[in-house]
């Protein structure tokens, strides 16, 4: 298959992305409003906060995370794994794709990102390095 001249990395195509964001609409959506047939599942309150599909879109990785740990995060996937035959159904009656993706359900490790994040941008060396930095800036435009 030809390569996109357009594309000036190996990220995720505009293509990807798009789809990936309707798939995670449509499922907040369905989760949000309790469409499913599963009592326990619509008890969860449940993020989703990414979707990732791979290059062809037959496969949607789905990031995930109960709200305020309502829940253990092992068991909502759990239960999210248990219907997905019914949220693909939800996700293919909403998009104009040729074929429904296969949705696979992940822990959403983005909010331990950021703590970390946070974490490292508290520490002094971090706090003298930025204040140098900005330090710099101001000499270069003076």
């Amino acid at each position: 298959m030809a390569k996109n001249r357009f594309s000036s990395g190996d990220g995720p195509s505009q293509r990807q992305l798009r789809v990936g964001e309707l798939i995670r609409r449509t499922l907040s959506d369905v989760l949000n409003r309790a469409e499913i047939h599963d009592p326990d599942l619509n008890r969860m309150s449940i993020t989703v906060g990414e979707v990732r599909c791979s290059p062809d879109l037959k496969v949607a990785t789905v990031y995930v995370m109960p709200l305020m740990g309502s829940v253990p995060v092992e068991d909502a996937i759990a239960a999210l794994a248990r219907n997905k035959a019914e949220l693909r159904h939800h996700v293919s009656g909403q998009l104009t794709l040729k074929y429904a993706p296969d949705l696979r359900f992940r822990r959403d490790s983005t909010y331990d990102q950021l703590d970390e994040t946070r974490r490292l941008f508290s520490d002094e060396k971090v706090q003298r390095d930025l204040a140098q930095r900005d330090a710099d800036a101001e000499d270069d435009e003076a």
